[in-house]
């Protein structure tokens, strides 16, 4: 129940904080703030009210912001498995996201060394085509 109300709330923060209309509205809130320095004599006061609310605007949106990605990169990854799981892919690469950087490493170190095989036998058999091409074509020619 909370957690769905909390990502209920962080979705729409998050939604609503990459609107324009938002930015444009801290622009002005910037701009207002400024303007007042003068009459406020640029005390201490003043300057303290921007940072206080800046801080704690940053403060929230950092927590708002994380949850936002994690929930997402955690989707993205769910997809992905499932693509893997239901095509031919290997089923190995399904959670290497729980892995460490460098056993991720590894893993993409395999993976572009057996793309780099692949791309050579590709090119191996573009090659003997070709020159089977250039044998058959001759001897047509010949006959």
């Amino acid at each position: 129940m909370i957690e769905r109300i909390f990502t209920a709330i962080a979705n729409r923060v998050a939604h609503l904080a990459g609107l324009p209309w938002t930015f444009a509205t801290c622009v002005l809130i910037v701009v207002v703030w400024a303007a007042s320095g003068p009459i406020f004599g640029f005390s201490d006061t003043w300057q303290l009210v921007i940072n206080t609310g800046t801080t704690i605007v940053t403060f929230l949106m950092v927590f708002l912001i994380q949850n936002t990605q994690n929930r997402d990169g955690a989707a993205i990854q769910a997809k992905l498995d499932e693509l893997i799981r239901v095509s031919r892919a290997h089923n190995q690469f399904i959670g290497i996201e729980h892995l460490t950087e460098s056993e991720v490493e590894e893993i993409r170190d395999k993976c572009e060394a057996a793309a780099k095989r692949h791309d050579r036998k590709i090119a191996d058999m573009a090659a003997k085509k070709a020159v089977a091409g250039k044998t058959g074509a001759k001897k047509k020619t010949a006959a």
